[in-house]
């Protein structure tokens, strides 16, 4: 045991190096660990984040330095989600008592969830008549994801612009919070959609088949890299860089359309005062750690260099917070990207139910139905030892309560 961080050692690995003291790791997750840390490909060790748990292809919560490598199921289908949060110059004695009007511009003014099929005419979870911004901001992302798709045709075939500024499904959410001293902030969280999605499973497919060719042996196919050099490499990571780009973009569009439909509801005038951070937590970026040039994985953990601005939230009726990077170079500048979930979506539906949703919401205009069961709080971990699990990793400068909340 070192520092905050358990180190555990397995003969032929790389050393697993754990901010998880105080909060559950499941042995499956320590296994998906186990399989990454006995890679070639990665280097000095692997960082996990205490908000950690079984993922999709890669452990979620885990961050993965790889030399001359990358593992596209490491980064994921959701390439570059994230959060961003802006402060207002409202306060909390401003906002009216009912906040339903809130709730229901929100849900106008964003594009949320999916009905009716994947961007089809009855989804409402994207646009069928392409804002003037949404048109002007997919201008600029649209001559690299035309050079994309003129090597790779398959990814055009997505939803691209109809996304640009959506909130998408799942944990992804709208969120007004009030600080400790009763600020109002807009928070939300959301990635590349569709498109992202798309390049995430392409890619993926062509790695494990570059894997097949080679007869490489892997401990989980899911495992399957792209070495530099490789016929695909270089297209994959310019796919990716542009996916994060989209996914920032996005955020950005959101919280333009929030803010807007924040001040036809209010009577009094206000400004954003500061924008506290605009994270990716599923991305990939070069650095250099521990004498040498990577490729940074980050699966659901957020970078945390010192000084640099992060946000970890907690889910609907929790605590979430404003951090600021302490630099710690073991967690390769890392840190949690939320609570992390303690139980499957299905399992929460089926232990829950809507008099606990209620219950665990009390103070929160928000859905309060049997879609949105799976993230009561009680599916997560504690946030307030996922916080101090990590302590030496960023410090707290803002602690939200949310007070509107909208889900996809």
């Amino acid at each position: 045991m070192c520092g905050n961080y358990n180190t555990i050692e397995n003969k032929g690995h790389v050393p697993i190096k754990a901010w998880t003291k105080g909060v559950p790791f499941e042995q499956e997750a320590k296994q998906q660990l186990h399989n990454i840390a006995s890679m070639p490909i990665v280097h000095s060790h692997i960082a996990v984040m205490p908000d950690v748990h079984l993922g999709k292809g890669a452990t979620i919560g885990s961050v993965i330095p790889s030399v001359d490598a990358v593992i596209p199921a490491a980064v994921g289908v959701d390439i570059g989600c994230g959060m961003v949060a802006t402060k207002t110059t409202l306060s909390a004695s401003q906002l009216p008592d009912n906040l339903s009007a809130i709730r229901h511009a929100f849900e106008a003014a964003v594009p949320h969830g999916r009905t009716g099929g994947r961007g089809g005419r009855r989804d409402r979870g994207a646009w069928h008549n392409i804002p003037d911004i949404v048109a002007l901001e997919w201008k600029k992302l649209e001559q690299r994801f035309e050079l994309i798709c003129q090597k790779h045709p398959a990814i055009r075939k997505s939803n691209h612009v109809k996304h640009l500024g959506t909130m998408g499904t799942g944990n992804h959410f709208l969120e007004l919070c009030l600080d400790e001293n009763d600020a109002v902030w807009i928070m939300l969280h959301s990635g590349s959609r569709g498109v992202g999605n798309r390049i995430g499973t392409y890619f993926i497919e062509l790695a494990k088949k570059e894997m097949e060719r080679h007869q490489r042996n892997l401990p989980d196919k899911d495992l399957a890299y792209l070495e530099e050099g490789s016929e695909y490499f270089d297209d994959y990571v310019e796919a990716v860089e542009w996916a994060q780009d989209f996914a920032a973009k996005n955020r950005e569009i959101m919280m333009f359309n929030a803010i807007a439909a924040l001040r036809k509801e209010m009577p009094v005038a206000f400004e954003t005062a500061e924008l506290a951070v605009n994270c990716h937590h599923n991305y990939i970026s070069r650095e250099r750690h521990f004498g040498k040039d990577c490729y940074v994985t980050r699966k659901g953990a957020v970078r945390a260099e010192k000084g640099e601005m992060g946000i970890i939230p907690g889910s609907m009726g929790a605590r979430s917070f404003i951090v600021r990077g302490l630099g710690n170079p073991e967690s390769f500048n890392s840190c949690s990207h939320g609570a992390g979930r303690v139980m499957s979506r299905t399992k929460a539906k089926k232990v829950y139910n809507i008099d606990d949703q209620i219950a665990a919401t009390q103070g929160v205009e928000c859905r309060k139905d049997e879609a949105v069961i799976d993230e009561i709080p009680h599916a997560y971990k504690d946030i307030e030892k996922v916080m101090a699990a990590q302590s030496d990793l960023v410090e707290v400068v803002y602690t939200l309560k949310q007070v509107v909340c909208v889900k996809g």
